[in-house]
């Protein structure tokens, strides 16, 4: 663990719906940087990510940031608090400006006019006038970001934030997401099926499949493993599966 790093760590959590368990006593820690969480469809992990923004309540187990006990607070606080989501459907209004959008967000979470606008100016995002309805993919993507790191973010969990995006887009956001931890000191915890983005930007990842984490460790080493190419990569290259 990195001195003074922010971190993350989960303790025994299930997740129980009816008999289904889509989470089945996941442990691990994050605890620098951007670290993954990958999985074939199924596995697991956006049910982890609702546990972690409190849109699903785990039948057992903790989950503490920096010693702090996120199960203890309800989604609202935990925004206030510092956690920050974005979601495999965007969520930008199309009636309202790019600004607006940040905006709004940021003065749900404690932030204001000069957090959106340093928000905006990191991303990148220009035509912050226009209507949500009238943006890119890309910009839409980039309204989620600012807001993500606008008013005092501790945590950021991104659930595939490249999909449908073409190569030079991608591009863009990779290096948009590693920047994100040393500017803000926060730990972001990233989502994607794009292998090659996870490769890059990531340096922890965690597998999961069938609700269990089946490995965690240094990126590189953890998609190389027989188990995990097996459970989630088939007998094809990591870069076919990208």
């Amino acid at each position: 663990m990195t001195a003074g790093a922010p971190s993350l760590l989960v303790d025994d959590i299930s997740v129980t719906y009816g008999g289904v368990k889509p989470l089945d006593g996941v442990s691990l820690s994050f605890d620098t940087g951007v670290c993954g969480l990958v999985g074939p469809n199924g596995a697991g992990k956006t049910t982890f990510f609702n546990v972690l923004s409190g849109f699903a309540s785990p039948s057992s187990g903790s989950v503490r940031f920096d010693g702090v006990d996120l199960l203890a607070m309800n989604p609202a606080r935990r925004a206030r608090w510092g956690l920050r989501r974005t979601f495999q459907q965007e969520q930008v209004i199309h009636d309202l400006s790019a600004w607006d959008n940040v905006l709004l967000a940021a003065e749900q979470t404690g932030g204001g006019r000069a957090e959106v606008q340093a928000a905006l100016d990191f991303v990148g995002l220009d035509g912050l006038d226009r209507p949500g309805s009238s943006l890119s993919m890309l910009e839409r993507r980039l309204v989620e970001f600012a807001k993500c790191v606008s008013g005092s973010p501790r945590l950021v969990v991104l659930d595939e934030p490249a999909a449908g995006l073409d190569a030079a887009e991608t591009e863009q956001l990779t290096a948009l997401i590693q920047r994100i931890p040393e500017s803000f000191d926060v730990l972001v915890v990233l989502i994607d099926h794009d292998m090659d983005l996870v490769s890059t930007v990531c340096g922890t990842t965690a597998v999961l499949d069938f609700g269990k984490l089946i490995a965690l460790g240094p990126t590189t080493a953890v998609l190389a493993s027989p188990e995990v190419r097996k459970a989630y990569l088939g007998t094809a290259d990591v870069e076919e599966q990208a």
